[in-house]
C-alpha cells in the first residue's frame, strides 16, 4: 500500500485493499485453515506479545497468557463453526404449484456482510482487539476486517496485525482481510466509509453512542454491532447471605476487583438483605484486596471521578475507600437502601470501570426488592445467588426481573468469565449493547456479519455449492420444512 498521512485517505488505501482481497470467493475449509493459521502463529509468538502487553496495559503475565490462549482458541473455535455449516441457515424449498399462491424454487442462505471495521478494546489487548472475537468471526463469515486500534497498546496491536497478516500469507490465504488503522480521526473516517458494510466495537457507552450515531446517520446507514457499559446487577436472597457469608464476600470481592474490575461483566450492583454478617465479611475480604493500576491514566481519572461523586453523596454509606497509591485505585465498596436507588436508579445504575461495588439494600422481596429490580436497565448480565432452602416464589421473581434486562442469567456464580461455547450470549438490552438480539461471543456472534440472500428458480450453476441439488457440501439445512442434519 502507498505510504500517505492523511487519515481519510490512509482509511481508504486499507478498505480498497481488504475489499480487494478476495476473501468472500474463498470456501469455508480455506478460512478454517486461515484461521487455525493465525491461531497457531498468536500461540508461537505468545512470549514476546505477552511481555509487550505487560509494558503497555499494567495487566499480569499471568492474566495476558491466559488471554493469548482464549485469543487462539476463539479463532479454532469459528473454524469450527464454519465447518460444521449450520451457519448458513441453508434452506430449500422445492416448487409447488397447487399452492395459492403457487411456490416456486426458493433457496436461501446467509452470506457476508462486506468489508467490516472492528474496533479493538482496551480491557482486552488480544480476545477482543487486533484478532478478537469480532475480528475472528467477521473473517469466519467471509468478511475481510479493518482493525482501528486502541491507543492504550499500540506497539501490540501492530505487532499482532503483523503476526496474523503473516500467518495469512504464509497459509497461502490474503493478507489484505486483515489491516490495522490507528487514530480517532481514521476511527471515524472508517465508519463513514462507503465500503464498510458493518461495524463491530467493544467500549464506553459515550465513544459507542457516538459511533452507532454515525453509522445510521450515513447516507446509506449500515448496522453497529457495540458492545458498551453494563453494571451486571446481582440479587444475594437471604438464605444465600446466612448460608456462607464469608465464602460469598470472598467471591464477591475477587469478582469485582479482578484486575482492577476493567471486566465488562464486573458486578457493579448487588442487591442484599438488610442486617446480615455479609457487609462486614465483604468490607474484610475486599479491604485485603490489592489496588490496581488501570490500563490508562485517563481512565484512572475517570475511575477517581466517578467514585468520589458516588460516595461523596448523603445517601451514600461507604464501606471500604483504601488510598490510591502509586498511581493504582484501591477498590471501593459503598452501600444505599433501596428506598435510595429508587428514588435516583439513574445516578446508581453509572458504570464505573474500576473496582467498585454497589450495594443495595432490601428489607423484603416484595415490598422493596421487586420495585428496585423493576427499574433496571439492561445489562450483559444478571446473577442470581441462591440456597436450597429458598423460597422458590424469590428465585423466580430475581429470574424474571433479571431475564428482563440481561442477555445472561447465571445463578451461584459471578459473573466475570464468559465462555466461548456454541450457546453462549454476550449482550443485552441498551445500553449494554445496540444490538440486543446479536452477542458478541459465542457461535451466533457470525450472525452480525451475514445477510441473507435467496434465489428463485435459479440455473443449478449459479448457485452455492451449499444450495444446489443434493447438497454436495452435506451441511446442515431444511428442505421444504424438514431439518436434516447434512
Amino acid at each position: 500500500m502507498t505510504a500517505v498521512t492523511d487519515a481519510a485517505a490512509i482509511v481508504d488505501a486499507a478498505v480498497r485493499a481488504a475489499a480487494a482481497s478476495g476473501l468472500a470467493s474463498s470456501s469455508r475449509a480455506e478460512r478454517a485453515a486461515w484461521l487455525r493459521a493465525m491461531a497457531d502463529a498468536l500461540a508461537a509468538d505468545s512470549a514476546e506479545l505477552v511481555a509487550v502487553a505487560h509494558r503497555e496495559t499494567h495487566l499480569s503475565e499471568t492474566r495476558l497468557a491466559g488471554e493469548v490462549v482464549r485469543t487462539a482458541t476463539q479463532l479454532r473455535f469459528f473454524a469450527d463453526v464454519i465447518e460444521e455449516g449450520s451457519y448458513l441457515e441453508a434452506t430449500v424449498d422445492t416448487p409447488d404449484p397447487g399452492l395459492i399462491p403457487p411456490r416456486p424454487d426458493l433457496r436461501r442462505m446467509l452470506r457476508p456482510l462486506g468489508v467490516v471495521a472492528v474496533f479493538a478494546a482496551s480491557n482486552f489487548p488480544f480476545a477482543f482487539s487486533v484478532l478478537g472475537n469480532d475480528t475472528a468471526s467477521a473473517f469466519a463469515a467471509g468478511c475481510p476486517v479493518v482493525v482501528k486500534a486502541h491507543p492504550g497498546h499500540p506497539e501490540l496491536s501492530r505487532r499482532v496485525a503483523e503476526i496474523g497478516r503473516a500467518a495469512l500469507e504464509r497459509s497461502g490465504g490474503p493478507a489484505d482481510a486483515l489491516v490495522l488503522v490507528e487514530g480517532m480521526d481514521a476511527g471515524l473516517a472508517l465508519v463513514r466509509h462507503p465500503l464498510v458494510r458493518g461495524v463491530g466495537f467493544t467500549g464506553s457507552t459515550r465513544g459507542g453512542r457516538a459511533l452507532f450515531d454515525l453509522a445510521v446517520s450515513r447516507p446509506d446507514p449500515i448496522p453497529f454491532y457495540g458492545e458498551l457499559g453494563s453494571v451486571n446487577p446481582v440479587v444475594v436472597t437471604p438464605a444465600a447471605a446466612a448460608e456462607d457469608p464469608a465464602g460469598l464476600a470472598a467471591g464477591l470481592a475477587g469478582s469485582f476487583t479482578r484486575d482492577g474490575g476493567q471486566y465488562c461483566t464486573k458486578p457493579g450492583l448487588v442487591f442484599i438483605p438488610e442486617g446480615t454478617a455479609f457487609e462486614a465479611e465483604l468490607v474484610a475480604a475486599a479491604g485485603e484486596a490489592a489496588g490496581q493500576r488501570l490500563l490508562t491514566d485517563s481512565m484512572s481519572d475517570a475511575f477517581g471521578a466517578g467514585s468520589a461523586t458516588l460516595t461523596q453523596r448523603d445517601d451514600v454509606d461507604v464501606l471500604v475507600a483504601g488510598a490510591d497509591a502509586d498511581g493504582e485505585s484501591a477498590p471501593v465498596v459503598a452501600a444505599i437502601d433501596a428506598a435510595a436507588f429508587v428514588a435516583d436508579p439513574d445516578a446508581f445504575q453509572e458504570e464505573h470501570f474500576g473496582p467498585l461495588t454497589l450495594l443495595v439494600r432490601y428489607h423484603d422481596a416484595g415490598g422493596d426488592l421487586a420495585p428496585a429490580l423493576a427499574l433496571l436497565e439492561g445489562s450483559l448480565t444478571g446473577t442470581v445467588r441462591h440456597a436450597a432452602s429458598d423460597d422458590p416464589e424469590l428465585v423466580a421473581l430475581a429470574t424474571e426481573a433479571l431475564g428482563r434486562i440481561a442477555g445472561r442469567v447465571l445463578y451461584n456464580g459471578w459473573p466475570t468469565g464468559v465462555a466461548i461455547a456454541w450457546g453462549q450470549h454476550h449482550g443485552g438490552p441498551w445500553p449494554a449493547s445496540t444490538a440486543s438480539v446479536h452477542t458478541s461471543v459465542g457461535a451466533t456472534a457470525i450472525r452480525r456479519f451475514l445477510t441473507p440472500i435467496a434465489y428463485q428458480d435459479a440455473p443449478q450453476d449459479v448457485l452455492p455449492l451449499e444450495l444446489r441439488d443434493g447438497n454436495p457440501l452435506g451441511v446442515p439445512r431444511r428442505e421444504d420444512g424438514i431439518l436434516f442434519a447434512g
